[in-house]
């Protein structure tokens, strides 16, 4: 019997910080699902530590679209779901999206994104207002911004629409969320919690963080060519 979803994770030299998603899947309250770990060519222990614990294929091709897509491309679950590797699913995170997809009319979720690590208010404050009150302001005036760190999907709507863009190294989770918004209903669930690593931020500052992303979504907006320069942070 097929899963009715299927978690799919890319991951780049992330042995300090695979863990955290697998580790959130293991505690899940929703059990039928699988989990696929998309590496992209790897030289640490992330593949020894994600084996036994998820299915891993390796994709050599950059970037997290053609990551996610080679993961999809071999799932099984009628729902995708796709987090990052430093990402850490709440428990009733698969549970929220199960629920959720029951209404035929749903074609794509996400929900909050907050911090993993312990870190100034200010940050804090800034994850809730990005992935709280700007996402679901996007999805209510019908230009969803869905981040690929908590990316749910209908893999029948995912297929249909070709997928992520290859071409794009950035911005390619929010190619793909306007794409599908002319499929169905895209909605946000507040309690489809996750807690990302804030490693970027504390490596870039906060100002050069908003910086880069300010400028990638006029890049994206006006030209549809987001910047293809995306520094790895370990």
């Amino acid at each position: 019997m097929n899963p009715e979803i299927s978690v799919i994770i890319p991951a780049l030299n992330e042995e300090k910080y695979i863990a955290h998603p697998l580790g959130g899947l293991s505690r899940q309250t929703f059990k039928n699902f699988e989990t696929i770990v998309v590496d992209g060519g790897s030289h640490d222990r992330t593949v020894k530590i994600a084996s036994g614990k998820a299915r891993v294929i390796v994709e050599r091709k950059r970037g997290p679209a053609a990551a996610r897509n080679a993961g999809a491309a071999i799932a099984k679950g009628k729902v995708l779901v796709f987090l990052d590797a430093d990402t850490r699913p709440s428990p009733r995170l698969l549970e929220t999206f199960s629920k959720a997809f029951g209404s035929m009319h749903i074609i794509a979720a996400t929900g909050p994104i907050l911090p993993l690590e312990k870190t100034r208010r200010v940050v804090g404050a800034g994850y809730r207002f990005v992935s709280i009150l700007f996402v679901r302001f996007s999805i209510l005036i019908g230009m969803p911004s869905i981040v690929g760190a908590n990316f749910a999907v209908r893999r029948r709507e995912f297929i249909r629409e070709g997928g992520f863009n290859e071409n794009m190294l950035t911005y390619e989770d929010w190619d793909l969320s306007m794409r599908l918004r002319k499929l169905g209903r895209v909605c946000f669930l507040k309690n489809a919690i996750v807690h990302t690593s804030v490693r970027r931020i504390s490596e870039w500052g906060i100002v050069g963080f908003l910086k880069y992303y300010t400028g990638n979504i006029a890049r994206y907006t006006l030209f549809k060519k987001p910047k293809e320069d995306y520094k790895a942070v370990r």
